[in-house]
């Protein structure tokens, strides 16, 4: 048993792949490394120092004192990055095993609202009907930010589980313009689906998908000024289709543009523009295009708007 577990032990990658890190980030591999560095380093003073210095005592010092210099360096840069990575681990667990909690309890809660508002046990006066809208709303935005916790974690777990099949992108794209009408209004936004033309199913999972294209146009209604338009288009490009959605809203400052798909970004601006927001959308969107063998980009400039694109493989 005793042997399994060293056997174990020195499987650097299996270890890297349970701190969930790669390998340039993982302290076996790099305590590996820096013992390599170590042993190279201790020939090298021994090299160099017996050719300009002629007495052994004085080389074997020389020899001494090097490797205890590299040993501190080594422990003290394993020790920052192995509870850098112990940390990452209880993180993770930590919000998949809340997310999950939560999820149950706000799924009943939107499930009894949507009972209440149909008035099925009970009529409600207007005020109150709008106090409900407003607690299933805030329910909505709970559960949608609980689904993309729980979808970051898979990610970060290497666990992201993506289906691939032929869909239509048009008539998805309909479909979530359809849903989300009721919010264009509310800001006083048209939104505009250019060339509806019928094209090629494309291969990936409809649902992630369906959940890219919603952020996306969520975005860019609620980053959009009063009275703005927001255009989609779908074109071909050999073996891909890709989708599009232009808006005319606060646009991306340059020097923060780099940031745009990490975690929990948000540029100045926005913030300033909208408050309400977690800033994983794009994150989570990237991940689930490049997981379906995609590419998504942007640009964008301050004040005048944004484009954001994706594409996915045409159905051969």
């Amino acid at each position: 048993m005793a042997i399994k577990d060293t056997l174990q032990r020195l499987n650097f990658f299996a270890e890297c792949r349970k701190y969930r890190i790669g390998p340039w980030s993982c302290p076996p591999f790099l305590f590996m490394m820096m013992g390599s560095v170590i042993i190279f380093a201790m020939l090298g003073t021994f090299v160099l120092a017996k050719r300009y210095i002629e007495e052994p005592e004085v080389v074997a010092l020389f020899v001494i004192i090097i490797t205890i210099i590299l040993l501190v360096i080594d422990y003290a840069i394993l020790s920052g990055v192995r509870q850098i990575s112990e940390a990452n681990i209880l993180k993770s667990e930590f919000v998949n095993l809340v997310s999950h909690q939560l999820r149950a309890p706000l799924s009943s809660l939107r499930w009894s609202l949507s009972l209440l508002l149909k008035e099925r046990i009970g009529k409600f006066e207007p005020k109150q009907i709008e106090f409900l809208q407003i607690i299933q709303d805030s329910s909505t935005r709970m559960i949608k930010l609980v689904n993309d916790l729980l979808d970051v974690s898979r990610i970060e777990a290497g666990a992201l589980q993506v289906r691939k099949v032929p869909f239509s992108l048009t008539e998805i794209s309909q479909k979530i313009i359809n849903d989300l009408s009721g919010l264009a209004r509310a800001y006083n936004i048209e939104v505009v689906f250019e060339n509806q033309i019928e094209h090629p199913s494309v291969i990936g999972d409809p649902d992630r998908v369906a959940m890219v294209i919603q952020n996306l146009l969520d975005n860019a209604i609620k980053y959009t000024r009063s009275a703005g338009q927001v255009a989609i288009a779908i074109s071909q490009d050999d073996s891909y289709l890709k989708w599009q959605i232009k808006d005319q809203g606060v646009g991306i400052p340059e020097a923060q543009q780099r940031y745009v798909f990490q975690k929990f970004f948000r540029s100045e601006n926005i913030m300033r523009y909208q408050t309400v927001g977690s800033g994983l959308g794009l994150y989570l969107a990237k991940s689930i295009i490049e997981h379906l063998n995609g590419e998504i980009g942007f640009s964008s400039k301050e004040s005048e708007g944004s484009t954001f694109w994706f594409t996915l493989p045409i159905k051969k």
